[in-house]
């Protein structure tokens, strides 16, 4: 990675699988065109913003009409059994490794959603963490609880409306890769690529 590499920040929480998918598609499209980028995933907790952490069943659902509408490759290892009662540790994982860089805290950020979604892992438990920070290189787990709330509340100045919101130069996306709508009570989920052909143009 260039020093020039652009910045794509994102606003997410680690049990989003809306997120979860804008970011693979993202790095799909980097590693299919070499495009010079780098992704700073910046917290945005989603218990702080329900004020109670997110239902299992509820993630589930969403799980399901991704793989069946949109995303027949990925979510594969979805065990929502093993899904965490809160994010904030990974969150407090992945804003330590950007603490040491960048394309670090990128790899975590990228290893712990593959951790939850493709591989059935619980990522709030102590082990699985460190699993990851040993995977990342990482000299061991730090606890920077207060970056975390800090990219809240930079979200909130920046007008996040929810995960994952894309920020590059000046322009801004939420999910732009995804149109989601519940209608009767069911959610419907479509492939958006205008909204990601509009984001990559900006990092091609």
């Amino acid at each position: 990675m260039k020093d020039t590499a652009k910045i794509v920040e994102v606003f997410a929480d680690v049990w989003c699988p809306f997120a979860h998918l804008g970011l693979r598609r993202l790095v799909q499209y980097r590693d299919r065109t070499r495009a010079d980028f780098v992704i700073h995933v910046r917290a945005w907790p989603l218990e702080f913003i329900n004020r109670q952490p997110l239902d299992a069943s509820f993630v589930a659902e969403e799980v399901e009409a991704l793989r069946a509408q949109v995303a027949p490759d990925l979510f594969g290892g979805f065990d929502a059994d093993r899904f965490p009662r809160s994010s904030l540790p990974a969150l407090r994982l992945a804003a330590a490794a950007y603490d040491s860089g960048l394309v670090a805290g990128e790899r975590v950020s990228l290893l712990l959603r593959d951790g939850l979604f493709e591989e059935g892992r619980d990522i709030g438990r102590h082990d699985e963490l460190q699993r990851v920070a040993d995977d990342a290189g990482l000299p061991g787990l730090l606890d920077p609880v207060e970056v975390v709330v800090e990219d809240w509340h930079e979200g909130l100045r920046r007008g996040v409306v929810g995960s994952p919101h894309f920020f590059v130069g000046g322009s801004d996306f939420f999910c732009p890769s995804l149109d989601i709508r519940r209608v009767d009570d069911h959610l419907q989920i479509a492939a958006d690529p205008t909204g990601l052909d509009e984001l990559v143009a900006l990092v091609a």
